[in-house]
């Protein structure tokens, strides 16, 4: 009988009801002001350029597949999944990397029954708002010292894996410790994950190496349009 009892699926996608109310509200309030802030650089890039948008839509498009892709978590009964912000926040920057995660976790909470939407705040903010800004900042503080274009790229996919899961195991930690201290649960769900994070992170780092290195070669405009590299530098990237 026990097969068919439900368990509470710790993973990077928090389920449905998980997370007690005030813990959801916080999340959601934490993660509003960076979706409003995305939206308008995203419209704001739109006014300049016509093929923002499309753009966009198809890099939601990568996120929405990549962290679509479940694997098993067998220490922890759930699954994990890449994530694909890294790409995102590298092309269109981090801000927009929180709209096109908002737009990719919510799909999947009405329609996959990835997550939920009581939970889509916490969610949000951890792939959509560390997964982006860790991706984002690891790339351009490599890039800065004069990393090659692929190996910065890899770190930043690293980073955006890395950093989500971490968060996501804080999140579940704060929201369902009751009286127990923080950061023993917040460990125990953390080492959870090891067996499939650490070549989760490794695989979404190549992943991320390998879509920059593809536009390197079959698109380089593209970087320089977005700000990825300068145009003197395409082709010595």
């Amino acid at each position: 009988m026990m097969h068919f009892v439900a368990a509470p699926a710790y993973a990077m996608h928090i389920s449905e009801g998980l997370l007690p109310l005030n813990w959801a509200a916080l999340w959601f309030a934490v993660a509003a002001p960076f979706v409003v802030l995305g939206v308008r650089r995203l419209n704001t890039l739109a006014k300049d350029d016509l093929a923002m948008k499309p753009l966009v839509g198809l890099l939601a498009a990568v996120v929405f597949i990549v962290s679509c892709m479940p694997i098993p978590v067998p220490t922890a009964g759930t699954c994990s999944h890449p994530c694909g912000t890294g790409i995102a926040a590298i092309l269109a920057g981090p801000l927009i990397g929180v709209v096109i995660s908002t737009v990719s976790l919510l799909l999947q909470a009405l329609f996959l029954a990835h997550g939920g939407l009581s939970t889509l705040g916490a969610d949000i903010v951890s792939m959509g708002v560390v997964g982006s800004f860790a991706g984002w900042f690891v790339f351009r503080g490599l890039r800065s010292v004069g990393t090659s274009l692929a190996l910065a790229a890899f770190f930043a996919g690293l980073a955006t894996d890395w950093g989500t899961y971490l968060t996501t195991s804080a999140e579940l930690a704060a929201g369902i410790r009751g009286t127990a201290p923080f950061w023993p649960l917040a460990t125990k769900i953390a080492l959870a994950f090891v067996p499939t994070q650490l070549p989760l992170g490794i695989l979404e780092g190549a992943m991320t190496a390998g879509m920059v290195t593809l536009l390197q070669r079959k698109r380089p405009d593209l970087l320089v349009k977005m700000g990825v590299v300068k145009e003197s530098k395409v082709a010595h990237a």
